[in-house]
């Protein structure tokens, strides 16, 4: 079943496949202002809230509670800093066959999952003597 979506949608589906990483909403809202002008911030928001309930975007929520947007490609992982508020991507995932498994058991589509773990990055580590 295609679905149909808005004009908004797919210009917003479009920018996030161009920009090739995740953005913030008000971010997605500046760049298509900056484009013509003719989006409203609301518009953004229930564009991107139809379009993650399609499962062809995928949002990641920092630790400061932002949200990230980004077009549906693999799976995402990162240690993510509470101070500094870096975030290192990590490739492996220990989680894939887990996915395979909850989506027999209970007849779950899974489009995507995000795999965070949160802590000090060496840099906002404080010293330890003797270590």
């Amino acid at each position: 079943m295609k679905s149909h979506r808005t004009r908004s949608q797919e210009r917003i589906l479009t920018l996030l496949k161009t920009l090739g990483q995740a953005i913030s909403a008000q971010d997605i809202y500046m760049e298509l202002r900056n484009q013509d002008g003719s989006m409203g911030l609301a518009t953004v928001y229930r564009s991107l809230e139809a379009l993650k309930l399609e499962g062809v975007i995928q949002v990641r929520t920092l630790a400061s509670g932002e949200s990230l947007y980004s077009s549906l490609q693999e799976d995402k992982h990162h240690l993510t800093c509470l101070q500094c508020g870096s975030s290192t991507p990590i490739d492996e995932c220990p989680v894939h066959e887990l996915e395979t498994q909850l989506h027999h058991a209970h007849q779950f589509k899974i489009y995507y999952h995000t795999l965070e773990f949160f802590g000090l990055c060496d840099r906002c580590q404080p010293v330890q003597l003797g270590s």
